[in-house]
């Protein structure tokens, strides 16, 4: 039996066809509790759930995770592939909740031999996984919020967008609370100012006077608006950085934790500038793919660090890989880079790349490929990353992949 499920917002639809492409059942549930609990024990009936695979165009949300948790295999169809499939079922490309869903069933049992299936991730995974891709979203938003305070700053007080530049984040955020408009720091001088900077643990070089002279040299403002209203503005951004960057700090003390109880952790912990947070993007990102994965090749390919190759007659072209996991391309791709300053073997094959006229992206990723083999040789062999066993003479030392059955 194959199953083709029709997923939405409100309402799916589900068919049943048989080996020999008939539809055997099908009908509509509502997205609640009580529906996908009847579909689920409507399908236990034509058979065990690992006999059913069931097709569907989306590789996350509920409805995935409640079919990868009664067992069913899960065949994810990527909608632009199953749009230019349409054809095989009508000239028309006519699309009905009920009709793709029955086309769904049907490709799944034409060419499910082609498609990949999702597997369930082990726990600890997702929990890492889930983390570092909401620490990931937070520093966007802490970037975003930056970016509008400059703005702010820009236009109703330039010095304190120069105090800003000079002093570190953390100061400058305080600095802009306590002195959030022109007026507010209009008597401020330059030994007031060191010595409140010295108050704020300042670790940088530049005196008072030199602080001084970057706040009063700065361009008047233009602006028209009241001074409570400018100081209200810059308090509340401020507020609002320092609000993220705390729930980034509490995000890397729970990525840390948790990194420290993965398995995987003490085969990558030895890698040249991996660090803890790295440490879980990598993790999160790169383990389900190394859990599902089948060969090395395999594993770099999904990763995103191999371009695509499209030849066809006497044509021929290389090009870069755009249908991937952007995040997990991103965790290598940080790792990679920070580790050619810490490592010769990676600095040499980044040098190489470069000698080569590689631009940097593509430096990077050459590397990456090679950081993938070496990740995947301590996955597969389950030893702690050793240069001397994972590095001999510039290439993977361990030994070869065991052949996959047909």
């Amino acid at each position: 039996m194959f199953i083709g499920w029709d997923w939405a917002t409100e309402t799916h639809d589900v068919t049943v066809m048989d080996q020999l492409g008939a539809r055997v059942e099908r009908w509509e549930l509502p997205h609640t509790e009580e529906g996908i609990t009847k579909t689920l024990a409507r399908l236990a009936k034509h058979g065990a759930p690992e006999d059913l695979p069931v097709a569907i165009e989306t590789t996350r949300g509920l409805v995935v995770d409640r079919l990868l948790a009664a067992g069913h295999p899960v065949v994810p169809v990527h909608p632009n592939a199953f749009h230019a499939m349409r054809p095989r079922w009508g000239a028309s490309k006519a699309k009905t909740d009920a009709g793709d869903s029955l086309k769904l069933a049907d490709y799944l049992r034409t060419d499910g031999h082609f498609l990949p299936r999702l597997e369930p991730t082990d726990q600890a995974t997702m929990d890492l996984q889930s983390l570092s891709r909401q620490r990931a979203d937070h520093v966007e938003a802490r970037t975003a919020a930056i970016n509008q305070l400059a703005s702010l700053l820009d236009a109703h007080w330039p010095g304190g967008k120069a105090m800003f530049a000079r002093l570190n984040s953390d100061i400058a955020l305080a600095f802009l609370e306590r002195y959030p408009t022109p007026a507010s720091a209009a008597k401020l001088t330059a030994a007031r100012l060191e010595a409140w900077c010295k108050r704020q643990s300042y670790t940088g070089k530049k005196p008072g006077s030199v602080l001084i002279e970057s706040l009063r040299s700065a361009p008047a403002p233009a602006s028209r608006l009241s001074p409570d209203i400018v100081e209200q503005l810059v308090r509340l951004q401020v507020q609002l950085v320092q609000g993220i960057r705390a729930t980034i700090r509490a995000l890397d003390k729970a990525i840390t934790d948790a990194v420290g109880q993965h398995p995987y952790a003490p085969l990558f912990a030895a890698m040249p500038r991996i660090g803890k947070v790295n440490l879980g993007q990598i993790i999160g990102e790169l383990g389900p793919i190394l859990e599902r994965a089948q060969t090395c090749e395999q594993f770099i390919a999904e990763a995103g660090v191999v371009p695509v190759t499209r030849a066809s007659g006497k044509s021929r072209t290389v090009a870069f890989r755009y249908a991937t996991n952007r995040r997990a391309r991103q965790a290598i791709g940080i790792f990679a880079d920070n580790s050619r300053h810490d490592s010769d073997w990676a600095s040499k094959i980044y040098t190489d790349a470069r000698s080569r006229k590689k631009r940097h992206p593509h430096a990077i990723r050459i590397l990456a490929r090679a950081w993938l083999r070496v990740i995947w040789a301590c996955r597969r062999d389950g030893t702690c990353y050793d240069p001397a066993i994972h590095q001999a003479n510039g290439k993977i030392n361990s030994r070869p992949d065991t052949p996959v059955p047909a």
